[in-house]
């Protein structure tokens, strides 16, 4: 209903028996207003929209809202439309130290600091505009008196705007110190290891991720954000596991905590810190922590940073009475922070200490890219070369061995190589280290074991007339420990028909001279079934020739190096010294009832001198790069093959 009346009507006490209230004639000239409405008006305290009965608040309700105003213990105040402010209670001005009444006419965005950044001020322009309906934002304010106060703003509309009444919000501050020292002490203990005092993994990550964002909102003054540099030390002690295991976790905290104040100490006042660069040290967990520095002077300071860290780790350390000495391996990455992502960093730091630590610990070593792209080479292979034997990516070449004494085509040694999808035709040297660190060597050996004997079986069939060609192929130690190659062998052998002394295994030095237990008698069984063991590169590894004699070897391959020192360097003179050690090589072989063959024989010259010497068979680029099996099959029968 309206605040009008439309006619009489029945009283409502005449039921009850009450009799109704005397009618009262309602004045239609307007009646002077009390100056107390007119003030409270102006100041903004009448009620948002209009009244329920269509007239304005009476003058006492207008003076208690002015008295709950003033005397409310939340701190408010009434803004107009440009931002100044029409009235204060007590309250705000206690709190911002300032009277009350001085308050009025000032501008409310100075007191309260909501122009220090260009999103708040948006915000809060928006609400005087009234294109907003409410505003809320958390700001640091600094009382006269030097103490400082956190306090929470909110704006909101009071009234519409209109030519009697313009538009005005109201603003109320709430003092949230209390509460909001207390969500920074929650999270300083949620972002800090509580061993070490220093910022733990979570806190880290946050610090670099805002390092490597482009601010919203920069500077002209400021240098380009795309010339900006970051650098990062990642390290971890060597052999703390052991402190723990022996000496007790108390004692391995301690040590944590000990090596926190001396990275601390060197971030802060090592000499190659930059003028602007900040740095930040934390523990990621374990023993790894991390040196940041944003805004690096270049590669030259991370250097010099990870040098005065590892100086200052190898001076003993004095815990409680006891005194240790440990060491770090420290990963190096410094580069521009455009383009440059958190996980990219940490990726490339996590390798560059991987690298530390495989050159021998207790240094500090900086990222390689092309050491890197090898890595990430060698982690491709790695992860496909399981499925390529499967796939049939693998191929067999054949580098002829021939007769020293003849030219004659005695054998050929069978190299794999691997047509890989991206990289190309790659030599056994890319990916045989590979395949016998995660066993997929004793699959691939297989294979090759396998194809090897049915190609010389074939050449066999296909030239009855002539003498078979026996097949060396390469055995990785690891075939023999995961696999049994007894059972292999003879399974190859009865599937493909060839004759067991048509097949030669080779061996490295190492591998053979180290081998014992298993290894050992799964050579005996091979030897007692037919096949010729040989060791390849003899002559580089253990040389225990006492040992040698113990073995069920038949055939020793010398290393290509002492057949390469055969002449000088002019290559014309041969080097006395390197032959009389192949001869002494020969001779000893043969005596012990082996035969002798020289690898990487390149020269006629070369020939010659092993003819002399008497090793039996030569193998190298004089006679035949490796081969394919046709070309092989040419090769059968023909003449000498000595240029």
């Amino acid at each position: 209903m309206s605040g009008t009346s439309e006619g009489p009507s029945a009283p409502a006490g005449t039921a009850s028996g009450v009799p109704p209230a005397p009618v009262t004639e309602r004045h239609t000239t307007p009646m002077p207003m009390d100056p107390s409405v007119t003030d409270a008006r102006a100041a903004g305290l009448s009620p948002a929209g209009p009244p329920p009965d269509g007239d304005g608040p009476t003058a006492s309700e207008l003076r208690d809202y002015r008295a709950a105003f003033n005397a409310a213990t939340l701190p408010m105040g009434v803004v107009d439309g440009r931002g100044h402010v029409v009235r204060a209670n007590e309250a705000l001005g206690g709190l911002l130290g300032i009277p009350a009444a001085v308050l009025a006419g000032r501008q409310a965005s100075e007191l309260l600091d909501l122009a220090s950044d260009d999103r708040t001020w948006h915000a809060y322009r928006e609400v005087l505009l009234g294109r907003r309906s409410r505003f809320r934002c958390t700001r640091r304010l600094k009382h006269p008196d030097g103490r400082s106060l956190w306090a929470e703003i909110t704006v909101m509309p009071m009234t519409g705007a209109s030519a009697a009444e313009p538009a005005r919000v109201l603003l109320t501050v709430a003092d949230v110190s209390d509460r909001r020292e207390l969500q920074e002490r929650l999270r300083h203990l949620q972002m800090h290891d509580p061993v070490t005092r220093l910022p733990n993994r979570t806190l880290f990550f946050e610090r670099l991720a805002s390092a490597l964002e482009t601010p919203p909102y920069q500077d002209d003054s400021m240098p380009p954000r795309q010339h900006a540099r970051i650098g990062l030390c990642y390290l971890d002690l060597d052999g703390f596991k052991a402190i723990n295991d022996t000496l007790g976790h108390r004692t391995g905290d301690r040590l944590l905590a000990a090596v926190a104040a001396r990275l601390t100490d060197c971030a802060e006042n090592d000499a190659s810190r930059g003028p602007g660069g900040s740095r930040l040290v934390a523990r990621l967990g374990g023993d790894e922590f991390a040196i940041l520095v944003e805004d690096s002077a270049g590669t030259e300071e991370l250097a010099e940073l990870a040098r005065s860290v590892l100086a200052a780790l190898q001076q003993p350390f004095d815990l409680a009475g006891q005194r240790l000495s440990v060491s770090a391996s420290i990963g190096v990455v410094e580069r521009a922070a455009a383009g440059t992502s958190p996980t990219g960093l940490m990726q490339a730091a996590d390798t560059t200490l991987y690298w530390a630590k495989a050159d021998g610990k207790a240094r500090w070593t900086l990222f390689d890219p092309e050491r890197n792209a090898h890595r990430m080479t060698r982690q491709s292979l790695s992860s496909t070369l399981r499925p390529a034997v499967e796939r049939g990516e693998f191929t067999l070449e054949y580098q002829p061995l021939v007769g020293m004494a003849d030219g004659v085509l005695r054998g050929v040694e069978a190299l794999v190589r691997w047509n890989h999808p991206q990289f190309g035709v790659l030599p056994p040297n890319r990916f045989v280290q590979i395949a016998e660190e995660d066993g997929s060597i004793v699959q691939l050996g297989r294979w090759v074991l396998r194809t090897a004997c049915r190609q010389a079986r074939r050449w066999q069939l296909d030239h009855p007339d002539e003498p078979p060609l026996f097949i060396s192929v390469n055995v990785a130690v690891r075939q023999v420990w995961d696999s049994d190659l007894v059972a292999d062998v003879a399974q190859i052998l009865a599937e493909t028909g060839l004759a067991p002394g048509l097949l030669q295994l080779e061996l490295t030095e190492s591998a053979v001279m180290g081998s014992g237990g298993r290894p050992l008698r799964a050579l005996q069984a091979l030897s007692d079934m037919g096949v010729r063991i040989a060791i390849d590169d003899f002559g580089t590894g253990y040389s225990n020739l006492a040992y040698l004699s113990r073995l069920p070897v038949s055939v020793l391959k010398l290393d290509g190096a002492f057949v390469k020192g055969f002449r000088y360097e002019d290559g014309t003179h041969p080097s006395p010294a390197d032959e009389t050690i192949v001869e002494a090589m020969v001779q000893l072989a043969h005596r012990l009832g082996l035969t002798v063959t020289a690898e990487c024989v390149e020269t006629a010259g070369q020939a010659e001198r092993l003819r002399r010497i008497g090793c039996d068979t030569g193998q190298g680029w004089l006679y035949s790069r490796a081969v394919a099996p046709e070309q092989i099959a040419g090769l059968i029968g023909s003449r000498p093959l000595e240029g």
